[in-house]
């Protein structure tokens, strides 16, 4: 969502991070392995979000895995597509280890966005052309363009991001493949994985640490629609102040320290929280949907 933080501020939208990560559907999502693999936030199919993003005024299209076994013709090819983005004023990003944005080249490279300075040099603030040295021999790369496209109405734009969440919770297999669990599922497989010893470990730190502040972001964006939508106030209050108590529990489940029943207790209850929220956005679309097409036959 840093990524698309960029692209959207040097696009010119002025959008704020309750819209960005609720009209994307980011917002609701939530993947966890088995194992609580740090990978969580990153493998899971982005369809979906992409056609999201495509509402919100901006095409993101993936240029492809490389890898270390990558021919010199792949990279030159992958490396002249992205040279001409930038030199036509569009981001492009990557996606290593860390999501980061290109932010345009020199001589000897692309350069990049480094996410976590200045606590950590990682991921590499230049990409040498050809080699890719700086990623060093293990290297499972994908490469993205942004374009910038006429943004949907606000009806649709919040319509299809709930209609989103919903499915989300209602086909997750839809979104990721095993050993990876995605909505329901995910509670499963972090339950299942502090079960098995691995909630003290950084990936059920870096997992609690995304998934909260997901949630945390569906709370301000429910309830930023109820102040637009005041006939549906009541309904979004609740279910806002519901992700935020998922965002508060998924916070303190993070806590490598925090005993692991309390953990599970904490999951647990998160996730019969997201099950009434699941049924009310369920409710909100049929709701939606009818406004809007009332509102269509009218003009």
């Amino acid at each position: 969502m840093g990524v698309v933080r960029g692209v959207t501020d040097l696009y010119g939208y002025s959008y704020s991070d309750a819209m960005l990560y609720g009209g994307t559907g980011h917002a609701f999502a939530m993947n966890i392995h088995e194992g609580l693999c740090p990978s969580g936030p990153y493998c899971w199919k982005s369809e979906r979000f992409d056609a999201l993003l495509r509402n919100l005024g901006v095409v993101r299209t993936d240029l492809g895995f490389f890898s270390s076994e990558s021919s010199a013709s792949e990279r030159v090819a992958v490396e002249a597509t992205i040279k001409e983005h930038l030199d036509r004023g569009q981001p492009c990003a990557l996606a290593n280890m860390e999501n980061q944005l290109i932010t345009g080249y020199d001589d000897t490279g692309f350069l990049t966005s480094q996410p976590w300075l200045p606590h950590a040099d990682f991921p590499p603030g230049h990409l040498t052309w050809g080699s890719w040295a700086e990623l060093g021999e293990e290297i499972h790369i994908n490469f993205f363009t942004f374009e910038r496209v006429p943004p949907a109405g606000a009806p649709d734009i919040v319509l299809e991001s709930i209609e989103c969440a919903v499915d989300m919770s209602r086909h997750p297999e839809s979104y990721t493949d095993e050993p990876y669990g995605f909505g329901p599922l995910a509670y499963e497989k972090w339950i299942g994985a502090v079960e098995k010893g691995h909630g003290s470990e950084h990936g059920n730190w870096w997992n609690g640490t995304v998934w909260a502040e997901c949630r945390a972001r569906a709370s301000d964006y429910l309830r930023k629609l109820g102040q637009l939508h005041p006939e549906l106030g009541q309904s979004m209050t609740g279910l806002a102040e519901s992700y935020a108590a998922i965002a508060d529990h998924l916070a303190k489940a993070s806590d490598k320290e925090l005993d692991d029943a309390e953990k599970i207790r904490l999951l647990r209850e998160s996730a019969a929280i997201e099950r009434d929220c699941v049924e009310g956005l369920g409710n909100l679309t049929a709701e939606l949907s009818g406004r809007l097409a009332a509102a269509a036959a009218s003009t």
